[in-house]
């Protein structure tokens, strides 16, 4: 039997908002999370006086969502809030593998954590800005790098545009201008192998039935990450708002 993408997504939206109808407070999604689904531009409908009577906006934590500590680490994002990240694993597995230096080893790692906990769409950069606070320079780089290197061969590492791409892409897609100008960048920066690494250790970590598991990197990240006191999101970095949004992501302000 064959089930619909509507389908499924009228499920998951009976769900949640059954979900929703229990909780004490009001929950409201912000427009990049409807964004599509929905035409930001139209009027949008918001729930009546008669169903928010007697109700706050949620202004906190979201209950449906595991509970995080107050002074969160890393590995309370990749447990509690990052979606399965078995990618990220395997691609510092075999970074490790590989007998790459640590720096590197933690830039696979980290290299999509925008991609599954946080946002897509231009996730290199997006995953440099949350990190740059906690990593060594050559890594946030990196990490912001690779999203225009992936797209681009090196035949001296033997990297291949991926086959992938051709298949979710279309054989006609071609990067955006500033992808380009990018990688054109890239090529000429005194880290550009190391984000070419990433691509090279990105690309073949898609191995099913192969679990690793976050405790593998407990002590790299221990040396390599400056985890603060406070925790993520309570230390008043340059990225903690970032931190903050994935801890409490349905906060109404």
């Amino acid at each position: 039997m064959t089930i619909s993408l509507q389908t499924l997504n009228d499920r998951a939206e009976a769900h949640e908002a059954e979900m929703s109808d229990k909780l004490d407070a009001m929950v409201m999604k912000s427009v990049l999370y409807q964004s599509g689904d929905i035409d930001p531009a139209a009027e949008r409908a918001r729930p009546s006086q008669a169903d928010t009577a007697g109700r706050t906006w949620l202004m906190g934590e979201d209950p449906r969502l595991r509970p995080m500590p107050t002074n969160a680490t890393l590995m309370d994002f990749f447990k509690q809030r990052f979606g399965p990240s078995q990618h990220l694993l395997q691609s510092a597995r075999l970074a490790v593998k590989n007998g790459l230096d640590e720096k590197t080893v933690l830039a696979c790692l980290l290299h999509d954590i925008a991609v599954f906990g946080f946002i897509r769409s231009d996730h290199g950069y997006w995953g440099a800005q949350l990190l740059e606070p906690y990593v060594e320079e050559e890594v946030s780089w990196a990490i912001r790098a690779h999203q225009a290197l992936r797209f681009y061969p090196d035949e001296s590492v033997g990297y291949e545009y991926p086959e992938v791409y051709l298949r979710m892409f279309g054989a006609d897609y071609q990067p955006d201008p500033f992808v380009d100008r990018a990688y054109q960048e890239a090529r000429k920066h005194k880290w550009y192998m190391t984000a070419r690494l990433v691509t090279l250790n990105d690309l073949y970590a898609f191995e099913p039935g192969v679990v690793v598991e976050i405790e593998e990197f407990e002590d790299l990240i221990g040396r390599n990450f400056k985890q603060p006191v406070e925790g993520l999101g309570n230390d008043n970095s340059p990225a903690s708002h970032m931190w903050r949004t994935i801890i409490a992501p349905t906060k109404f302000l």
